[in-house]
């Protein structure tokens, strides 16, 4: 939706989910020497202050990332991922969240590449201004992610990790993220698909993981975070999940440490918990 800013939302616990999946992804990824190519669909911004703004309105990052902060017994996933978000605030006081554009920019080497794209006029700005003198590496697009990314696949080097994750607050993005993971299937079938979505109480959102198993037998995985008992009326967000087609076969082991500890440290009430499961050739 051409409304939504995710600066209301950084740092909060989907964006932990999101993001400690993220981190592992590229470590991984990055390890071997051939040209890695990251694609990020809803890119949003780079970064986000978290000490005024958008961010202080709600302060939802205080329901993330500021409860993993201070803490000395994170597990090595979750470890590696507040470490990122460190190296954004060097004075030690948590003041910035890095987007997933900004994550990336930290992980990738100088022969990998970073495909933006982000549709509200405001967001795209910022966007290309803060990745202006990085081209060609970083390249950032003002335009509809789902329509771009059949622009840029296959990539050259025939390796990618591509990134989907719309706000969802239009119904027809769980049909559209549907309908470019089958196009994206066709033209690279190799890549590594991962997608963030919303746990909420919509027909819509408890469909979709099913969904999504249907489009490959095998080499999948899907892991959820609840942080909280969905409220009567519907609304708000009581969790999310991350579905992710060719996962590194290191993937689950790195969340069976990850997200025990993280549905209890982020646990709003007694209802939070987590699920794991996948398929692997």
């Amino acid at each position: 939706m051409l409304s939504y800013r995710h600066g209301f939302h950084a740092g909060m616990h989907a964006d932990v989910l999101k993001h400690v999946v993220l981190v592992h992804l590229l470590r991984y990824l990055t390890q071997k020497d051939k040209p890695l190519w990251f694609i990020d669909t809803h890119a949003g911004a780079a970064t986000y202050a978290l000490d005024e703004g958008y961010a202080t309105k709600n302060a939802e990052y205080e329901s993330g990332i500021a409860r993993l902060w201070a803490r000395e017994d994170l597990p090595q996933p979750v470890a590696d991922y507040v470490g990122q978000v460190r190296a954004l605030n060097p004075d030690g006081a948590l003041r910035r969240y890095p987007g997933s554009p900004q994550l990336a920019l930290q992980l990738l080497r100088k022969q990998d590449r970073l495909r933006m794209f982000e549709l509200h006029s405001t967001e795209s700005h910022l966007l290309q201004q803060y990745f202006r003198d990085d081209g060609p590496r970083a390249i950032a697009y003002a335009g509809d992610g789902f329509a771009g990314l059949q622009a840029v696949l296959p990539p050259p080097s025939r390796r990618a990790l591509v990134l989907i994750d719309p706000s969802y607050e239009i119904k027809s993005d769980y049909r559209r993220v549907l309908t470019a993971l089958r196009d994206a299937q066709k033209r690279f079938r190799a890549g590594v698909y991962a997608v963030w979505y919303p746990l909420v109480q919509r027909r819509e959102s408890r469909q979709f993981p099913e969904q999504l198993k249907q489009l490959q037998d095998k080499d999948w995985l899907h892991v959820t975070l609840t942080v909280k008992q969905p409220v009567a009326s519907g609304f708000g967000l009581h969790g999310s999940g991350m579905f992710i087609l060719n996962p590194p076969w290191l993937l689950p082991k790195a969340l069976d440490l990850a997200m025990p500890y993280l549905a209890r440290v982020l646990a709003q009430d007694a209802a939070a918990g987590f699920s794991l499961e996948c398929e692997l050739a």
